[in-house]
């Protein structure tokens, strides 16, 4: 298990291009997080706040999203949780455990090719008018 990294946060209106490691880009106005993996390997995360997305405590001093990020999607499929600001690690799910439940599949579709793009181009659309 991977050693827990410690986050930056930044609340912002419009999520920039350039994503530095260790740090949690944050739009209200979007309700809208962004980082980069927390394994390492530079991908973005973007994870939209909603009812049914995730949720976003803030303590006035750390960041807790839930639920955890798991990003099947990507070569490093890694899987953790984002409390007080930390990534703590969980568990691999296996390939039978992603294709068995049809809703987490289904959730991760539409996550990847429509709501981030979507959601990415609108935080970071009005950032180039300006």
């Amino acid at each position: 298990m991977k050693k827990p990294a410690i986050l930056k946060h930044e609340f912002v209106e419009f999520i920039p291009e350039n994503i530095p490691d260790g740090v949690l880009f944050i739009s209200l106005k979007f309700a809208t997080v962004a980082h980069t993996c927390g394994c390492g390997c530079g991908k973005e995360v973007i994870t939209p706040l909603s009812p049914t997305d995730w949720q976003l405590t803030f303590d006035g001093e750390t960041i807790t999203l839930y639920p955890s990020i798991g990003n099947w999607n990507f070569p490093c499929k890694s899987h953790y949780w984002i409390q007080n600001s930390k990534i703590k690690w969980a568990e691999l799910w296996a390939e039978h455990e992603l294709h068995g439940d049809k809703d987490i599949l289904k959730k991760m579709g539409l996550f990847a090719k429509k709501t981030t793009k979507r959601i990415a181009k609108k935080a970071t659309k009005k950032r180039h008018k300006a």
